[in-house]
């Protein structure tokens, strides 16, 4: 049987590539060994965010800041699990409803079972009966997928020592847990089990902060939070050796100094990254080149092998699910010769799930230093924000970066604090125009809402602001960079080195 395209794997990247290719007139073979809607659902981002959330939920009841008092809350770690769980099975749901009815209209069948490259035309599929057919198509879309990266030196069982797809074999909370790796995810199971509070969480970092990749202030407040919510960070030291002893994680760390200690917990979770699924699909057997990392070398998803993309995964570039159904829709309309916008890593809107919130899209400070553009930057605390006095969340800040010119066109923004990640809709539309912050100023938000403390960021760029910087020159920041020399605008900052 012939097919216009075929896609394997059925993750975030496949389901949008496939899709797309409907839409563009093309015959679809969709094949997927695992579960439809991969680590977008399960085990990963869908499944994470909602034990956030849950926790997040919880953290709130157990609170006894807003004149109320919640007694008797049960905490059942199944039933939390449970709850995880019908979230991924209405997603999958969703996603195999609409597959099935597609595949009735005739534009698409669906395999379930193991593909392998035979040729650069030809695909061989073992389907979960054991029967193996070979399949014709004009081009292929490679959306692999990813799984958890291990360490050789650590006995991961999935039982004691764990990975994010290790998690729902937990029977119960922890008493302790040790986390390796201080990066996003490994921050966020750090939030997610001390919201709950059954956990005593340690994080090793190997650096010297956590979320290296992140402004200081940003990292600050989160460490800040997850201290104060019995995380214990083990900073500056390298894991030498995790072990499990007698049904327990005994591990050491090694210090600069050459100092060592030994910890022992119950459990560990490894968050060290993740890797390509490259094993066993004819990848070598078609001529297709890889990184010595075992990514496709692409040019924006074409592969080496004209007629074979590469999305998602299995490309090097950043491991989001927003990222990786862009490239899905652009490799279907680079195959159909019909692509409607250009693709770009430049304006990518993120969310980290932790305490506080965390969203932001384009560049932060870090970047605009590294590359020596020379900028100007204003900071808006929660505190003045009536939506956030309202909600008595006044933690956080939003951080607004636009170029140190007469334009003032938006580089980026950072929000820290609730409902950050509802902030970030306008300015990505903004950047991806080419828009300064003169448009972001006149906007008319609605009151109360979130969306105002980045609204006043805007105005203290351009000196109108209704906070004023001089009054609260303690909370409000608004400076430039350029030269690698910090200004102050208003002669008032408190603390020069941002």
């Amino acid at each position: 049987m012939h097919f216009d395209v075929c896609v394997i794997g059925a993750g975030p990247s496949g389901i949008a590539a496939a899709m797309r290719s409907i839409d563009l007139g093309h015959k679809v073979l969709l094949i997927e060994k695992g579960k439809v809607g991969g680590a977008g659902v399960f085990n990963g981002a869908l499944a994470s965010k909602t034990l956030w959330e849950i926790s997040e939920n919880y953290k709130t009841v157990r609170s006894t800041n807003y004149g109320y008092y919640v007694f008797d809350s049960d905490l059942d770690y199944r039933a939390v699990m449970g709850e995880m769980h019908k979230a991924e099975n209405e997603k999958h749901s969703q996603i195999m409803e609409q597959i099935q009815a597609l595949e009735k209209e005739g534009c698409m069948r669906f395999i379930k079972g193991r593909a392998r490259l035979k040729t650069s035309t030809t695909v061989e599929v073992t389907g979960l009966d054991g029967i193996i057919q070979d399949f014709a198509a004009d081009n292929f879309i490679l959306a692999v997928g990813s799984r958890p990266r291990l360490l050789d030196s650590i006995p991961i069982d999935e039982e004691i020592i764990l990975t994010s797809d290790g998690i729902t074999h937990l029977k119960d909370f922890p008493k302790s847990i040790v986390i390796v790796g201080a990066g996003v995810i490994g921050c966020e199971f750090a939030t997610i089990f001390s919201n709950f509070g059954k956990t005593k969480v340690y994080l090793i970092d190997k650096a010297d902060r956590i979320l290296p990749f992140e402004d200081d202030d940003i990292a600050q407040i989160v460490a800040q939070n997850l201290s104060e919510s019995g995380v214990t960070v083990h900073s500056t030291c390298g894991l030498k050796k995790m072990e499990i002893v007698n049904g327990q994680v005994e591990y050491t760390l090694e210090y600069p100094d050459g100092r060592e200690e030994i910890h022992t917990v119950e459990r560990a979770l490894l968050s060290v990254g993740r890797i390509p699924n490259v094993e066993n699909i004819g990848l070598k057997e078609v001529g297709m080149k890889l990184s010595s990392r075992g990514y496709a070398l692409d040019d924006e998803t074409q592969t080496s092998i004209p007629n074979i993309y590469a999305v998602g995964d299995l490309t090097a570039d950043i491991a989001l699910v927003n990222i990786a159904e862009m490239e899905g829709r652009y490799a279907a309309e680079r195959i159909a010769g019909k692509v409607d916008c250009e693709m770009s890593y430049n304006n990518i809107s993120t969310i980290m799930f932790l305490n506080p919130e965390v969203a932001g899209v384009g560049m932060n400070e870090i970047q605009c230093r590294k590359e020596r553009i020379p900028y100007k930057m204003a900071l808006m605390d929660y505190r003045f924000v009536n939506r956030a006095i309202a909600k008595r969340k006044c933690q956080g800040f939003f951080k607004l970066i636009v170029t140190d010119d007469a334009e003032m066109k938006i580089l980026g923004m950072r929000a820290v604090g609730d409902q950050a990640s509802s902030t970030i809709e306008s300015v990505a539309l903004l950047i991806s125009m080419g828009k300064s912050v003169h448009e972001l100023a006149n906007l008319i938000f609605p009151h109360p809402a979130i969306t105002e403390g980045l609204q006043e960021c805007a105005r203290m760029l351009l000196g109108k602001s209704i906070v004023k910087p001089r009054v609260f020159n303690r909370q409000l920041k608004c400076y430039r960079f350029r030269d690698g020399r910090v200004e102050d605008l208003f002669g008032l900052m408190t603390n020069s080195g941002a």
